[in-house]
């Protein structure tokens, strides 16, 4: 029988195995070749979020500051952010995706919509299979979300 512990651990196992194997696959799969993964991150926070600092970003990417600030240069440089003053504390600086970053991460993010389609299609999944797999995506939100 399988401890508790024993169990906790090996669905930990699993699951950062196929998430690994999954997100590596679905990471070629964008609108960009040059792009990195962290700047596609960055970008689709702000689309998501609207306008954030730099420490705000490198909080939540879990980067310093100084390797945020490179990411934004970066983006900045290709037209995919802007910088603004903040209004209320002028010291701030807030970065803000352009029309371009966003359209980017949308295609981005079709592209990748496409290709796990694809991919679920050739397993012939039955329909109580993909209310599984959509199940099992509210919960690994839970987790990635915290």
């Amino acid at each position: 029988m399988i401890s508790p512990d024993d169990s906790l651990q090996l669905t930990a196992t699993e699951l950062r195995m196929a998430t690994f194997r999954l997100a590596r696959r679905l990471r070629c799969a964008r609108a960009a070749d040059s792009m990195s993964d962290a700047q596609l991150a960055v970008l689709a926070d702000l689309r998501m979020n609207g306008r954030r600092t730099i420490s705000t970003l490198a909080e939540r990417e879990r980067v310093t500051a100084p390797s945020m600030t490179n990411t934004i240069n970066g983006l900045e440089e290709q037209g995919y952010v802007t910088r603004a003053v903040d209004e209320d504390d002028r010291r701030r600086v807030q970065v803000e995706i352009t029309d371009a970053g966003a359209e980017l991460v949308v295609e981005t993010i079709r592209r990748r919509d496409v290709l796990l389609a694809d991919m679920l299609a050739d397993l012939d999944f039955t329909e109580d299979e993909l209310t599984t797999l959509r199940e099992a995506s509210v919960l690994m939100r839970r987790v990635t979300d915290r």
